[in-house]
């Protein structure tokens, strides 16, 4: 028997420092929800997890960025059923004009509420807002500009790339009403952008380019022109809708500029039963174009809505994975606390008794 060094005691005192730390990091886990706490817990869990969670909260924000995008997209097309309906006003106001049993004096009558509902659309479309920003004003349409100041892009098709377009040897005079003269037009469009066989037509103060593969541009002339004319075709404007957790993962959302010009409506009234008479066949094609811009957000909210269930489903299954390496499993770990509770109350007791060895001794001296 020795009492210098209580060997038995130094065992027992390690065992219960490493129940007593045990049963620390069971209460840690319990307490906390999570069995991952420190780095020292997984380490290479851990990094896993944090990169989940860094993702899973980028999922909700690109939810949210989705949903924000089907409002903004859902307000412009509310806007839009609104002005169809005033088109639609418009074309009954000029089938009606259109009669010759009405006199001069009923359709300035007619005319004078066209005009008003002229005046609003235009407001409509310049107070349309979604968080600040104005929707159909041409903010959000797709730019393009020209190398000469007469000579100014108004749309585009989607089907346009961006980049540089080359029209060689543009010619257009413009006559006192402020129209093309037809006869004045001419140009070389470059095949290799343009593609082969594109052809143009001429309507008002506006040049319509149309080529392969669905490439449609229209080109506002200002003033008279002849030169070489280059278009730099910039495929950016549209709103760019952040649908992702990585660069890229946009969706860019196009809406139509709408206006009287836009719509073709701008110049035609129905003071006579001629001007009615036109103003009927302008009118199909202003409904024709807000029918398209109208198509188009609505195929945006149907995809954003695809966008949306998509993200819930992977932030669902991202944060069951996120889940799995980082929550406690409490019933298991419970079993693991109440094992390590006994451990320190036996390593306790134990510890008790080992320090008591040597006092035995003393009966030795007895």
């Amino acid at each position: 028997m020795k009492i210098n060094y209580n060997v038995s005691a130094m065992v027992a005192h390690s065992a219960l420092t490493k129940s007593d730390s045990m049963l620390s990091n069971s209460l840690e886990k319990l307490s906390t929800g999570y069995k991952i706490n420190h780095a020292k817990d997984n380490a290479s869990g851990l990094a896993m997890a944090k990169r989940m969670n860094a993702q899973i909260r980028s999922l909700e924000i690109a939810n949210q960025n989705s949903k924000d995008g089907m409002s903004a997209t859902e307000i412009a097309e509310g806007a839009l059923s609104e002005i169809t309906e005033m088109v639609q006003r418009m074309s009954e106001l000029a089938t009606k004009a259109a009669t010759g049993t009405l006199t001069d004096e009923d359709r300035v009558a007619i005319d004078s509420e066209i005009k008003q509902l002229k005046e609003e659309i235009e407001r409509v479309a310049d107070t349309t807002m979604y968080n600040g920003e104005v929707l159909l004003n041409g903010n959000f349409d797709l730019k393009g500009y020209t190398s000469d100041e007469n000579v100014k892009v108004v749309t585009y098709s989607d089907e346009v790339r961006s980049g540089l377009y080359e029209i060689t040897g543009l010619t257009a005079a413009l006559d006192a009403d402020g129209n093309i003269d037809p006869s004045s037009v001419s140009m070389t469009l470059d095949p290799d952008k343009f593609g082969t066989g594109a052809k143009y037509t001429v309507e008002r103060d506006s040049i319509y380019i149309e080529g392969s593969n669905g490439l449609k541009m229209e080109l506002q002339i200002k003033g008279n022109v002849s030169k070489d004319v280059t278009l730099d075709i910039t495929g950016i404007g549209a709103m760019g809708v952040q649908i992702g957790t990585n660069e890229g993962q946009t969706l860019d959302i196009r809406i139509p500029t709408v206006s009287l010009r836009a719509m073709g409506i701008d110049r035609v009234d129905c003071s006579t039963e001629e001007n009615a008479r036109e103003f009927m066949d302008k009118i199909k094609g202003a409904l024709k174009y807000i029918s398209d811009a109208r198509s188009s957000l609505g195929a945006y909210v149907n995809r954003l809505e695809h966008t949306v269930g998509t993200l819930d489903i992977s932030e669902e299954n991202m944060t069951a994975a996120y889940s799995r390496i980082m929550d406690t499993d409490m019933a298991e770990e419970m079993s693991e606390y109440s094992k390590n509770q006994v451990l320190v109350q036996a390593g306790t007791s134990m510890l008790a008794q080992a320090n008591e060895r040597p006092s035995q001794v003393l009966q030795l001296l007895q």
